[in-house]
């Protein structure tokens, strides 16, 4: 127990623990983006969708819960080890490495606080549906009788050109996380060689590409009139 501790005390500790929760939540960014895509195949898919979503709401708690717990250790032991960091780095070589470093890297506490007050404001928008009392709806006839319309409420919620774009900007942000967070989980595992060092960064930067372009094709479909 107590090797453990030591462990999960030092800065592999939080490094092991950022790389973990990180794993975890990329597969709910995934997930989630498969389940907003059916947005594509229209109305009564996507309802459907929600419902069974909701028909399992404990199971779909428990992983809500998992995913705060996760979201919550990522960003401790994100901002513990740069506290650590920090406190065992000369000032000189700080300022060296930080002119040195990528645009992603240097970015990644501005990403990752952007993305945290996107989530936020993205649950009050459309999971609670506290910001628009239109979203208060049901889909109509058969068997969606009384089923949530999820699909009017993303139209009505993305024909917004202002929330279109600040939802547009935060998920570029969140793939400029992620292009550098998914390289590094190799790094902190021990799997990084000679050769993979070559493709690492650019399969992050490449999957990161693709949840930009799942993520921002909704809202632009939207303001396009691709979807209506």
């Amino acid at each position: 127990m107590n090797l453990l501790l030591k462990f999960w005390s030092s800065s592999i500790g939080k490094k092991w623990l950022v790389a973990l929760t990180g794993l975890a939540l990329l597969g709910f960014v995934m997930a989630h983006l498969a389940g907003n895509l059916q947005m594509f195949a229209g109305a009564a898919k996507i309802n459907a969708y929600a419902e069974f979503l909701h028909a399992n709401e404990k199971p779909l708690w428990v992983a809500r819960l998992g995913l705060i717990a996760c979201f919550l250790g990522h960003i401790i032991a994100t901002l513990t080890l740069v506290r650590m960091n920090r406190a065992a780095r000369p000032q000189a070589y700080v300022l060296n490495r930080h002119v040195q470093a990528k645009i992603s890297t240097r970015t990644m506490a501005l990403s990752g606080l952007t993305v945290l007050s996107f989530i936020v404001f993205h649950l009050l928008h459309y999971t609670l549906r506290v910001t628009d009392p239109r979203f208060r709806t049901v889909a109509e006839g058969g068997q969606l009788e009384s089923v949530f319309d999820v699909y009017r409420m993303v139209l009505l919620g993305f024909q917004n050109p202002l929330l279109s774009g600040f939802y547009i900007l935060s998920v570029a942000l969140l793939a400029l996380h992620l292009s550098h967070g998914i390289s590094s989980v190799f790094q902190t595992f021990g799997l990084e060689s000679k050769r993979s060092a070559l493709w690492m960064p650019k399969a992050g930067r490449f999957l990161s590409l693709l949840i930009f372009i799942g993520y921002a094709s909704i809202p632009a479909a939207v303001l396009l009139g691709f979807l209506k």
